[in-house]
C-alpha cells in the first residue's frame, strides 16, 4: 500500500507536471518554428518588392530567422522551467565579448550593408575607393573586388571604401576631357585656336551638346596656354584624349605653331 501511495505521490508531483511541461515546450518550439519560418518568408517578399539587393534579402532572412529561432528556444526552456534570465545574460555577455573581437570585420559587414542598401556604385563601373582605381567586379558583405586597368584583382575592405571619398567615373553618361596646350609668345593665337577647335569638330566622338570649349586660359613664363575642353561619352573617355592629344600636336607641327619648352633667360654682368 505504501508503495502505491508513494509512487502515486511521484506521479502526481515530477512525472506528470514535467509531462506536461516537456509537451508544451515541444508545442511551442514545433508552432514557433512554423511561425517564424512563415515570418521571414514574408519579410524576405517584402524587401524583394523594395528592390533590395538579393544577396542582402538572403543575409537579413537568415539573421531574422536565427534571431526569431533563439526566442523560441529562450521560450521553451522556460516552459520546462530553465531560469533563462540568466542564460540571457550569459549569451549578452558572450556576444558582446564577440563584437568586440570582431571589431574590424563588423565595422568592414556594416559598410558592406549601406553600399548594397545606398548603391555608389555597381558591378562594371570604374571607381577610385579606399585609394584603389579599378573597375568592380564583385561586391561583398565584407569587401569589394576592383580590376585595375592593368589586369590585377585587388580586395577592398567595405570599411576602406564608405569611410572615405568614392569617385565614380562610369556614374554618368557623358565625362569632360581637360587638357592643356602651350604655344610659343611668337605664334598667332587667332590660328592656334582654329585649330584647336578643328581638331575637336573633326572627331565624331566629340559630342556637340555640351559644346566643346576653347579658351586662352594663362600667360605663362614660356608659353601661352590654351584650355580644350570637350565632352564625350565616359566609355570613349580616354581613346578620346590620347587621340586628341596626338592629332594636335600633329596638326601644330604641320601649320608652325610650336610647342615651347620651359625656358629661362639668364644675364651675367660682365666684371669691370
Amino acid at each position: 500500500m505504501l508503495l502505491g501511495l508513494d509512487m502515486e505521490n511521484i506521479m502526481s508531483m515530477y512525472v506528470v507536471p514535467w509531462s506536461i511541461n516537456i509537451g508544451l515546450a515541444i508545442v511551442v518550439f514545433v508552432v514557433g518554428r512554423l511561425i517564424v519560418k512563415g515570418l521571414v518568408k514574408v519579410l524576405e517578399k517584402l524587401l524583394v518588392k523594395a528592390k533590395v539587393d538579393v544577396m542582402l534579402v538572403e543575409f537579413i532572412g537568415s539573421m531574422a530567422n536565427v534571431l526569431l529561432l533563439l526566442f523560441v528556444i529562450i521560450a521553451s526552456l522556460d516552459m520546462l522551467g530553465v531560469n533563462t534570465t540568466s542564460l540571457i545574460a550569459v549569451m549578452g555577455a558572450a556576444g558582446l565579448a564577440v563584437g568586440l573581437s570582431l571589431q574590424g570585420s563588423l565595422q568592414n559587414f556594416a559598410s558592406g550593408v549601406l553600399l548594397i542598401i545606398f548603391r555608389p556604385f555597381q558591378v562594371g563601373d570604374f571607381i577610385d575607393a579606399g585609394g584603389i582605381s579599378g573597375t568592380v567586379e564583385k561586391i561583398t558583405l565584407f569587401n569589394a573586388i576592383l580590376l585595375t586597368p592593368d589586369n590585377r584583382e585587388i580586395i577592398v575592405p567595405n570599411g576602406s571604401i564608405y569611410g572615405g571619398t568614392i569617385t565614380n567615373f562610369s556614374a554618368r553618361d557623358t565625362r569632360r576631357i581637360d587638357m592643356v596646350f602651350g604655344i610659343s609668345y611668337d605664334d598667332d593665337i587667332k590660328k592656334a585656336k582654329d585649330i584647336l577647335m578643328a581638331m575637336l569638330e573633326s572627331d565624331e566622338r566629340v559630342l556637340k551638346d555640351p559644346a566643346p570649349k576653347v579658351a586662352l586660359s594663362e600667360l605663362a613664363n614660356s608659353s601661352v596656354n590654351f584650355v580644350v575642353r570637350p565632352w564625350v561619352k565616359s566609355e570613349d573617355y580616354w581613346a578620346t584624349k590620347w587621340d586628341l592629344t596626338e592629332n594636335i600636336k600633329l596638326a601644330f607641327d604641320a601649320q608652325g605653331v610650336s610647342i615651347p619648352f620651359p625656358q629661362m633667360d639668364v644675364h651675367m654682368d660682365k666684371a669691370a
